[in-house]
């Protein structure tokens, strides 16, 4: 599968591929991801013209270390080749593919960028894809999608669609959900890729956001689809570390480089041997203080 601890991805903004001044402003919010839509944000009328704006955009906008990310329309539109042409020609990061429901969608679209980014003189396999799963039939067959390419670096449910299907809605308490959740995040874990939980579409519900994305923090997500940048503080703030966990991660790594010093193999702490997951979990703390500035790049705690 692609990498994905090289980066983190708490924040993934959705960005209507048909509005020039918030796709020309989508580096300036700090999301981890940007993601520029050219399917359901845009009426067909405006698809061609989208799809104009989001390439010249990616070859003249600078958006900073953010991971950019396109949704394209669906293969059974008419828009499907073109924008896979164009996105892989203007060097997007990831392809995501709307209403997945197979891992043969996924390997079409493999084929169809590779040949693109032949056509293009683009480096091959340099295009990833993430999958949408937004169907009953999507959820159960999550983990063979997420495994379906190397280029996968992850998976995100679509709550509104999911639950057209299953003929519910959305809940406050978010039951309807609970299913699909497991399964997308099981699916993604299992193949060393990530998983990005639903939009939360009230923005007046600033309570019902922190309580699901405390939710999903819990449950393990790598991170949120988000529709409005006033989201992404309040998903870094639940993603930020504890000073407990910092002050333990800290002493982890220390252990770490005092194991190289030393030549060992064998990492201990305390008088205990420390696992790989431990190791892993502290690196990922790190990266998460660094990324809320609590640490600076030596891990030093910066004084507020």
């Amino acid at each position: 599968m692609a990498e994905t601890e090289e980066r983190l991805r708490r924040t993934m903004m959705f960005v209507p591929g048909n509005n020039p001044a918030m796709v020309k402003d989508a580096g300036i919010y700090g999301a981890d991801s940007i993601m520029f839509d050219l399917e359901d944000a845009v009426s067909m009328a405006e698809k061609d013209a989208a799809r104009a704006l989001v390439y010249e955009a990616l070859k003249s906008q600078d958006y900073g270390n953010a991971e950019l990310v396109v949704r394209i329309n669906g293969d059974d539109t008419p828009y499907y080749h073109n924008d896979i042409k164009a996105m892989v020609k203007a060097g997007i990061d990831v392809i995501r593919l709307p209403k997945t429901e197979t891992a043969e969608m996924i390997k079409t679209l493999e084929a169809d960028v590779l040949a693109a980014e032949k056509e293009f003189g683009r480096e091959e396999g340099s295009t990833h894809l993430m999958a949408a799963i937004e169907s009953a039939k999507g959820v159960l067959n999550a983990p063979a999608i997420a495994a379906a390419s190397d280029r996968m670096i992850g998976i995100a449910l679509s709550a509104e669609d999911y639950t057209t299907d299953m003929k519910t809605h959305r809940y406050p308490d978010g039951a309807e959900l609970e299913f699909a959740r497991n399964m997308v995040l099981h699916a993604a874990r299992a193949a060393g890729i990530a998983a990005f939980d639903t939009v939360f579409t009230n923005m007046d519900d600033t309570e019902g956001f922190y309580r699901e994305t405390r939710y999903i923090h819990q449950l393990g997500f790598d991170g949120k689809s988000l529709v409005n940048p006033r989201q992404i503080a309040m998903v870094n703030e639940v993603y930020q570390p504890t000073a407990k966990e910092i002050a333990n991660a800290k002493n982890v790594i220390n252990a770490i480089e005092e194991a190289r010093i030393k030549g060992s193999g064998v990492i201990s702490m305390n008088g205990q041997m420390v696992d790989r997951p431990v190791v892993l979990r502290a690196q990922r703390v790190m990266r998460l203080a660094k990324a809320s500035n609590l640490v600076d790049e030596e891990g030093n705690t910066i004084e507020k």
